[in-house]
């Protein structure tokens, strides 16, 4: 029987092992590099910081297990991924590591071909083997609580208090990476309307598990028209909805309006230089035109005959009545069992519990640039403005500079680096950039200890009566 791990296994013996840890272990610090976020992005992580030679390093997540690990088990809901089959991926460049060498070494090459996209449960089970065939290890059942500096140590770091089982405990750092996914640096927004909803279980957001069996002959509605919003519906109607109604502001779908930097090379390279001004134009105009939903999201709910679509209609009030939600749309009353919000996330950092107390000091884009009247965007302005190593950057300088130990890897990072970080388009340019300060960062804050090696004497390889035969002498 062949052995399907036969190609990557070459490449890692081709590739040559990995540098060893530099790093030097100093006293009082727990790990090197602290990665919050056990998925694509944290495996990413975890195996470019090998290959950069950082040792120290450790990745944690929340969910008690791998298998409620990330989103692809748990709350993604879409048949496949909505990008290209053949994007770098967690392997950056080391394509036998890659999906595609993956995929064809258990399928073969013509059920690649015949795939358009990646299926979520194949790429869910891909990243399985990424972690397992790469060796690296995920602390599960560990949540990040809080953040604070660490005082008086001899290079900057970090404080962490972590929730382990259950049980608070303190660690350091020297670097946290926040691979944490689209609420990483905020929250799920949820309309203010909703919230007593929510809190009576008649709502819930696309965010949340669904007891989606629970909707069978229920009538439900879905508020907003990106990807999840109709992937929900979908789901919702597959369980047996008697009717499901989704509700968009515009009046229209969005379909790819503008180009994104994904699509276009130069541009995809070259936005984190952009002027500020640049960058900010282009994501305002990307939020503006709004999230495409692909088009088999669409067919998925438009098989079915109990799908309905409101457009240019934006919910006004909702209230709770004889156990159902009542909700004013365009001066028309409707009334439901049950109510999911596709509302999508904010990306400031004070809404996030772990990051609340030092989300004062970090530097904002509306700290760093003031757009003209008609292109204000009060919730893209509340995201943090990134470094060029995805690192928070102090809003008052002077006034915590260990922000820089700090580096993201969600989608907050949308205004500063031109598309959510955390997802595959971003992980060949980005992750790459991160390490790369990560590791600067940490040489440097050691270079004398890294000069006292480098001067340091060494044996010789050989002595001179190797070549003294060939000496000329006259």
């Amino acid at each position: 029987m062949s052995d399907p791990d036969q190609a990557a296994r070459e490449a890692l013996r081709l590739l040559g092992p990995a540098p060893e840890n530099w790093v030097p272990q100093r006293d009082g610090f727990d790990h090197n590099v602290l990665v919050v976020g056990g998925g694509q992005g944290g495996s990413a992580f975890a195996f470019a910081l090998r290959r950069a030679g950082i040792g120290g390093v450790s990745v944690i997540d929340a969910a008690p297990a791998a298998a409620q690990a990330g989103v692809w088990r748990t709350r993604a809901r879409m048949h496949k991924l909505r990008t290209l089959k053949n994007l770098v991926g967690p392997e950056l460049g080391v394509t036998a590591l890659g999906f595609q060498a993956w995929y064809e070494a258990r399928h073969g090459r013509e059920a690649y071909a015949a795939l358009d996209r990646i299926p979520r449960t194949e790429w869910a089970a891909y990243l399985d083997w990424f972690r397992h065939f790469l060796d690296i290890d995920v602390r599960y059942g560990t949540r990040l609580a809080d953040v604070a500096p660490l005082d008086d140590a001899p290079v900057p770091g970090l404080s962490v208090q972590l929730v382990v089982d259950g049980q608070l405990r303190t660690e350091t750092t020297r670097k946290l990476v926040l691979a944490n996914g689209v609420a990483g640096n905020g929250a799920p927004v949820l309309p203010s309307f909703l919230r007593p909803v929510v809190a009576a279980e008649l709502a819930a957001h696309t965010a949340d598990a669904i007891d989606f069996p629970a909707l069978s002959g229920k009538t439900v509605a879905v508020i907003g028209a990106a990807a999840s919003a109709f992937d929900a519906a979908a789901v919702a109607l597959e369980a047996g909805a008697a009717a499901v109604h989704l509700f968009a502001r515009r009046d229209h779908i969005a379909a790819r309006a503008v180009i994104k930097p994904r699509a276009y090379a130069g541009f995809y390279d070259n936005f984190p230089a952009l002027p500020d001004a640049h960058r900010w134009r282009h994501a305002v105009r990307y939020r503006r035109a709004g999230s495409t939903p692909p088009a088999d999201a669409l067919s998925r709910v438009l098989a079915h005959d109990r799908f309905h679509l409101h457009l240019a209609s934006p919910w006004e009030t909702a209230r709770i009545e004889g156990g159902r939600v009542l909700a004013n749309v365009n001066g028309q009353e409707f009334a439901f069992d049950f109510v999911i919000a596709g509302t999508g996330y904010s990306t400031d950092p004070a809404q996030r519990p772990e990051l609340a107390r030092i989300a004062p000091l970090v530097a904002r884009w509306r700290d760093r640039y003031a757009p003209a009247s008609d292109e204000r965007d009060d919730a893209l302005a509340a995201s943090p403005y990134l470094g060029s190593g995805l690192e928070y950057l102090e809003k008052t300088p002077g006034s915590a500079p260990w922000l820089g130990a700090i580096h993201i890897f969600n989608p907050a990072g949308f205004a500063s680096q031109g598309l959510p970080l955390g997802e595959l388009p971003s992980m060949r340019r980005d992750i790459p950039a991160a390490v790369r300060r990560i590791s600067e960062d940490l040489f440097l804050a050691d270079l004398d200890l890294h000069e006292a090696r480098a001067r340091a004497d060494v044996a010789p390889d050989f002595g001179p009566e190797l070549y003294a035969g060939a000496v000329w002498r006259e």
